[in-house]
This record gives C-alpha cells, structure tokens and sequence, in this order.
C-alpha cells in the first residue's frame, strides 16, 4: 500500500442512520433489493402503500451504503443509486451516510466488490447465525487514499472496465459471426441436396415432438440436472449452472419428456428462438418448457443430419415465419412440426454430416480460442479491483 494510504474502520467514514416514515395508503412507493454477489441495489418493484402490510419503512437516500441483514454474507449489500432515491426498505436492512469529504461513495462501491471485503464480511460475527449487524458493518476495514487520489482510482478503474466491455463486444460480435457463417455453409450444402432429393416436414420424419413439462418442477439441491434455454443455445448441451430436480419428478416425466442420446432439443421461446441442440450423452437430464425435444426416426433421418439441417438459414426463416407473440417470441410446436427440409437417402446424409463435421471441428477450434479469451477478460475485473485497492493501479 503506497505511503500516502492508510487503513480505517468503516466507522470512522460511515454513520449509521435511521430514518423511518409511516407508510400512506394512497401512495405509490419503490422498493429496493440488494442483489446477491455484490451486483448492487435495484428496484424491487414499485406498490401502493395499501398492498404494504408493515407501515413503518426506512427511506433510502441515493449514495447509501445499503446493507441486508440476512444476506449480507452472500453479497447482500451495495451503494443506493441515484433513480432509487427516496425508496423503502424493510428494517432488515442497515442504511448508512458516507461521510463525503474522506470517502468518495464511487470508491466505496468499488471495495465493496472486492474479496478483500467480501472476506471480512464472512468472517465476522457467529457462525451460527447468518445476519450481520451494523455494528459488524462499522469494524469492517477498508484502505484510505486521499480523496483526490480515491477518484484517480475511480477514473482507472472506469477507463479500464471499458475497455474489458469493448473487448468483449469484439468476442460477441466474432461469435455471432463465426454461427453465422455455419448458417450459411449449411444452407448453401442442403440447397445443392435439395436438387435431387424429396423433401420431408419434421414432423413427418420424427417419432414425437413435444416440449418440456408445463408444472415447473420444485428445484432441488442435487440429483438430475435441470436445463434451460440457457443451456443449450451454444448447440450443445452445457451442464454449468444448471439447475436441478429430484429424481422421484424426473422419473414421473413421460418418456417424450426424457431425452436420449441421439434426440434433438430446440428452442422454442424467446431471443435465442430456433435453436437447436444435439444430444450426445447418455446422462439423465430434464428441461423447461420453453425446449422442445424432437425425437428422430433414426430409420429415416440421421440425427446429426437433423440437427445440422435445423442450424441452415433456409430452416430458422421457416421458424421466423411461424413465430407467435411479440413480447415473447415462441415457435409453437405446430410450427416445428411443419418446418421442411431435404430428405437425401441416408448415405447421402451420411456423406453431408462427415463434411460438415470436419468443418464444425474448425468451427469449434475457433470458438473455442473465442471463449478461451471470454474467460480471461471476466477474470480481468476481480484482478483490476485487487491491484486497485492495493494502490497498483
């Protein structure tokens, strides 16, 4: 830490304020939230006073340091924006004034992201009990730069993160581009089948197609992995981050429901609408309802000739065509059923899906580097904000 730096308690820039107001029905009032993970404060919603049971709230004033009591140790805690001035919160929050003329409140919420803090948020109080109170707030310890050199860092900071931003724009964009140019290599090879080949709907080639279960399923903290669109619009099945149910609702699912190796998913809600995913594991899994599952005629259709003709342009402007909704754009089951494409004899599709596999490994090869690079930028702002509060910056 640079000479000019020193290290303080929160409570020697922080006060903690109460400020409570009775709570009129015939008002409108925002609610706020602290996000878990130290993503910040947000609008919760924004209710009549009527609906709020207890009338006694705390008012938050923009540039607070707000903090949940009980999820505190998970990141629960955040500087109040400014479009959030005046919110309510319950009294299970802590609200505290940033003494300005020593603690920039930008610098502030900077810390507040760091491991450093996060650290000493856990370590304090009982192990038994999760909430923090603010007492435990105010020892908290946190480096001190003059405040001229606090927005320095702050301006650093900013220059840098866009930066990070722009680079991951760069990596988006070549994505896009990269399932773009599959799209159409797709495309331009069934146009060249379509010539000599009959053609088929889906539906007429496939044994059922149907989506996932209407009644969301109670999550559960382990055992069968619970999909959704999220984690298959890549075209392949990505388990991280995934949800999970118990196996007693996984084995009540019609078999239609119960994907196996070899069937295709699709998805059939939402922005990423019309994608499709192959299955190539044997693993137990379930999906949202937003996926359908298109189960092949394997004695008529290739599964990997499916998936790839479900990728062509040609095939997804077919989707677009059937979309319903607006706000949320859905292609209806009715719709996958009817989308067409060429159906070559099956050593014919055998012959396309090799040469299109060979040009999926480059695909892959580049994508891969693509968000190889992806993580490495996300890893940069954790690093960022430690070389930050450590005056390395």
């Amino acid at each position: 830490m640079p000479g000019n730096w020193t290290e303080v308690t929160l409570g020697q820039v922080l006060r903690h304020r109460k400020e409570f107001i009775e709570i009129e029905d015939s008002r409108s009032y925002k609610r706020c939230r602290a996000r878990q993970h130290a993503q910040g404060i947000v609008l919760r919603d924004t209710v009549s006073g009527v609906e709020i049971r207890t009338k006694r709230q705390q008012v938050c004033r923009a540039g607070d340091f707000l903090v949940a009591e009980i999820d505190a140790k998970v990141g629960g805690f955040g500087i109040v924006p400014a479009d959030l001035d005046g919110a309510i919160v319950s009294s299970h929050y802590f609200l505290f004034d940033v003494e300005e003329r020593l603690l920039d409140r930008r610098f502030l919420g900077y810390f507040l992201r760091t491991a450093s803090f996060q650290d000493q948020v856990l370590a304090q109080g009982s192990t038994n009990y999760a909430a923090v109170r603010p007492s435990d707030v105010l020892t908290y310890r946190a480096p001190l730069p003059p405040i001229n050199e606090q927005r320095r860092v702050v301006a650093r900071i900013q220059e840098l993160a866009a930066k990070i931003e722009w680079a991951r724009e760069l990596r988006r964009r070549a994505l896009e581009e990269t399932n773009s140019l599959v799209a159409g290599e797709v495309s331009s090879l069934l146009q060249r089948l379509s010539r000599h080949s009959v053609s088929a709907t889906v539906g007429s080639i496939s044994v059922s197609i149907t989506d996932g279960d209407h009644q969301p399923p109670p999550r559960s903290e382990s055992g069968v992995p619970f999909l959704l669109i999220s984690n298959i619009t890549h075209g392949w099945l990505d388990f991280s981050n995934c949800r999970w149910v118990a196996h007693a609702y996984f084995n009540g699912l019609q078999p239609t429901r119960t994907p196996a190796r070899g069937d295709v998913l699709y998805t059939a809600v939402g922005a990423t609408y019309g994608t499709p995913c192959l299955v190539d594991t044997d693993r137990p899994f379930c999906f949202q309802r937003h996926i359908a599952i298109i189960k092949p005629d394997r004695e008529r259709i290739l599964p990997e000739y499916l998936w790839w003709a479900l990728r062509s342009r040609d095939v997804y402007d077919q989707a677009t065509s059937g979309v319903t909704g607006s706000a949320q754009p859905t292609v209806p089951l009715r719709a996958i059923r009817k989308l067409r494409l060429p159906l070559p004899a099956i050593t014919e599709q055998r012959s396309a899906v090799a040469w299109l596999a060979r040009l999926e490994a480059r695909v892959r090869s580049c994508t891969q580097l693509l968000r190889e690079s992806t993580a490495a930028l996300d890893a940069l702002p954790p690093a960022l904000l430690d070389r930050a509060f450590r005056g390395a910056l």
